[in-house]
């Protein structure tokens, strides 16, 4: 049951984050050492199904829940408590940083795997400073093909730690049409991000397996780069009004929760 719990609070901390501008679904999975094990799971979907699945069901049940119940909460929080709602992110993912740099160095460490991880933490600076500098596409009516195209988009960044799928979507202009969708189940809207989300993470998971096969110190090192730099990125800030404290107490606590949690993580 603890186990249960465990894996559903993960799920749940991925799903809020997915839907959250500026945060990764998939900083989470690698701060929460399940990031591994979730891309060789999608992409040899049919291997030792009924352990994958059993081990992933209270993730999915996590994720899918907290997906669904906050989307519009999140973007309320985002709009109006933005400041507190980073600061409480940037606690849950320093708080595991110790077992993700154990996973990191689990088949040995060299001091040539650093030259990845500091192109992929540029490139998360690029993408912020990207962010930063193109003007926001206003929402649209949005087509079948943008609607696919946006949940493509959501299920690379749910396996590409550090991109805020959130982010881009504003641009595209579907972000408010996908939020508004979610609550009321707009099969029209719904079907077309869900078929573009499952296509994309059954592709990319693919890759991602592979270079954890043939190079993984390379590839958690990158990983961790553009991990580092979505923290780095989504800080926002300091400052003496009441928000920046109560803040700072939020990723204190968040910060606490997560070492915590991460400490009762299952070796496998």
């Amino acid at each position: 049951m603890k186990d249960f719990l465990y894996n559903f609070f993960i799920g749940f901390i991925i799903g809020a984050s997915g839907i959250a501008p500026g945060v990764s679904g998939g900083a989470f999975a690698v701060m929460f050492g399940i990031y591994e094990r979730l891309t060789y799971a999608i992409a040899n979907i049919f291997k030792e199904f009924k352990k994958q699945a059993l081990y992933f069901l209270p993730i999915g049940l996590g994720a899918a829940f907290g997906f669904l119940s906050l989307t519009r909460l999140m973007g309320h929080l985002f709009e109006n408590y933005q400041v507190q709602v980073k600061y409480l992110f940037i606690g849950l993912m320093l708080g595991t940083l110790p077992s993700v740099r154990k996973q990191a160095n689990k088949h040995g460490y060299k001091p040539v795997y650093l030259i990845t991880f500091f192109i992929t933490l540029a490139l998360a600076v690029l993408l912020y400073i990207l962010n930063q500098t193109a003007g926001h596409t206003a929402d649209v009516e949005p087509s079948f093909f943008l609607l696919a195209l946006s949940g493509a988009i959501l299920g690379i960044g749910t396996l590409t730690p550090g991109i805020s799928a959130a982010f881009i979507m504003m641009y595209l202009g579907t972000y408010q049409a996908i939020i508004d969708a979610v609550p009321v189940f707009d099969i029209p809207v719904l079907l077309p991000v869900g078929l573009g989300f499952v296509i994309s993470v059954a592709a990319f998971a693919k890759l991602i397996t592979l270079l954890f096969k043939k190079a993984y110190g390379y590839t958690y090192y990158g990983i961790l780069g553009f991990v580092i730099g979505s923290i780095v990125l989504i800080f926002p800030g300091f400052g003496l009004k009441w928000e920046y404290i109560l803040g700072i107490l939020l990723m204190a606590a968040g910060c606490a929760v997560s070492y915590l949690l991460s400490r009762f993580e299952k070796t496998e």
